[in-house]
């Protein structure tokens, strides 16, 4: 049994969907940090200084300063500007994945393009075998004199 779990873990595949989880996981922080501390402050700039992250219904009737506020006191929101945030990340992450699998399926077909040039490229015309003979007979020929 624990055989056959260490050659699951160590097929390839198993390791590569690892690595790409993980790599996954810190991209999706760089990209969220990108968002909020970057794209965010221009976009609440456009929209009259409106931070998406602020914005919720509040569902309980009483008045709240803040997000913050009203979920301390246990009222009931709905909170939409988190989901805006979190569109504006996904479709900000899709498009840099779209890009990178772009990018890697250029290389690949400019590897098989180049893969397929080789194999149909035309081998050296190849001697015949009465020429190689005679090559040979005249070398050792010019060795004898010598």
């Amino acid at each position: 049994m624990f055989n056959e779990f260490k050659n699951f873990i160590a097929k390839g595949n198993v390791m590569d969907m690892a690595v790409g989880i993980i790599m996954g996981a810190a991209f999706t922080a760089i990209v969220t940090s990108m968002v909020k501390d970057l794209l965010n402050p221009f976009i609440g700039l456009f929209t009259g200084g409106v931070d998406f992250a602020s914005m919720y219904l509040n569902l309980s009737g009483q008045e709240y300063e803040t997000l913050a506020a009203a979920q301390e006191a246990g009222a009931a929101t709905v909170n939409y500007g988190i989901f805006i945030n979190a569109v504006i990340n996904f479709l900000i992450v899709a498009f840099v994945v779209f890009m990178l699998v772009k990018m890697v399926n250029r290389i690949k077909e400019a590897a098989e393009k180049e893969a397929a040039k080789e194999a149909t490229a035309p081998e050296s015309p190849s001697v015949a075998a009465d020429i190689v003979l005679l090559t040979e007979i005249r070398d050792l020929l010019a060795k004898q004199k010598k």
